[in-house]
């Protein structure tokens, strides 16, 4: 296949580099432009759970080039909608999309951009990636990718981007209820993303200080009050054993919102915890928690408290 890889940060390329292993033809696009050149260079470097090597590939600072048969939308959630407009050159008539972020609400923004007849959503669990450096992606597992249909994506299209995960070496699903999915890892998402914002702590950290796990525990399960009340069939019954069931397989990692503020850039808390503030109102609730888990992380994203505290103020 030639597939595009829209949004090659350390997640995207893991994706890049196992799909060009494979055999597919790839095309990498990330805004770093010493990724790029150094991907074009020497190709990228992949380490970690599938060993140590380089792995040619096509680099772009932009989509370019022929219509691809696969686009995979692999930015943050608050930049999805963008690069999938910024990917319709490379959408064909046959181009299948497989959007995968975190949270709720940029799947809709992508299918608004591509069509929802052709877009699958994906769910990734337990990777763990990271860029040590420009070209080279490291990944702590392989984990597992589900894939799921949005709105009228036919079920043979869909086997077909799962096909092609599953041959590219990743434990992948098609899933029959991706709703259900989202808000099973949104749930763990809300305990955790927010909650090391604001603490600056590790999920294993959290999970240690009994003042924050209060609050990690009480988001996760508004969340799941939330999803119920939307009539969403969810096959976890318990939110706080779900969880902590998660969190002790990431216990050592930094979630991507508190990674996104230490590096001064804008979250995606609004996808996450944020999400179950707008699903909560969708059904005539309030989600106190999460809205003010959110308050307080926009805060810090504003720089209000760094200022506040770095002029000694009580």
């Amino acid at each position: 296949m030639r597939i595009a890889i829209i949004g090659c940060g350390a997640m995207g390329s893991v994706y890049a580099g196992l799909f060009a292993e494979a055999g597919h033809e790839v095309l990498a696009v990330s805004r770093d432009a010493g990724h790029v050149e150094a991907i074009n260079r020497d190709g990228l470097r992949l380490t970690g759970a599938s060993g140590d090597r380089a792995i040619p590939m096509r680099a772009a600072a932009a989509p370019e080039g022929e219509a691809a048969d696969l686009v995979v939308i692999a930015t943050k959630a608050a930049q999805a909608g963008a690069a999938a407009r910024a990917a319709l050159p490379l959408v064909g008539e046959d181009t299948l999309v497989l959007t995968i972020q975190n949270g709720l609400g940029a799947a809709e923004e992508v299918a608004e951009a591509v069509g929802p007849d052709r877009l699958a959503v994906g769910i990734a669990a337990a990777f763990g990636a990271s860029l040590p450096a420009p070209g080279h992606a490291h990944h702590a597992s392989l984990g597992a990718i589900h894939a799921g249909a949005l709105a009228g994506l036919p079920r043979d299209a869909l086997d077909r981007i799962v096909a092609a995960w599953d041959g590219a070496g990743f434990e992948a699903r098609a899933a029959a209820d991706i709703a259900a999915m989202q808000w099973e890892k949104l749930i763990c998402n809300v305990a955790f993303s927010g909650p090391c914002a604001i603490s600056g702590l590790t999920v294993g950290g959290v999970m240690a200080q009994e003042e924050i796990t209060r609050v990690s525990r009480a988001a996760a399960v508004e969340a799941y009050e939330v999803a119920r009340a939307r009539g969403i069939a969810l096959s976890v019954t318990d939110p706080v054993a779900h969880v902590e069931a998660f969190g002790r397989r990431v216990a050592a990692a930094k979630p991507s919102v508190l990674l996104d503020l230490e590096a001064g850039r804008r979250s995606e808390i609004g996808y996450i915890n944020g999400a179950v503030v707008r699903e909560a109102e969708k059904a005539g609730m309030r989600a106190p928690v999460n809205e003010t888990i959110t308050s307080l992380v926009v805060s810090r994203e504003s720089g209000a408290w760094q200022t506040t505290m770095g002029r000694g103020d009580t």
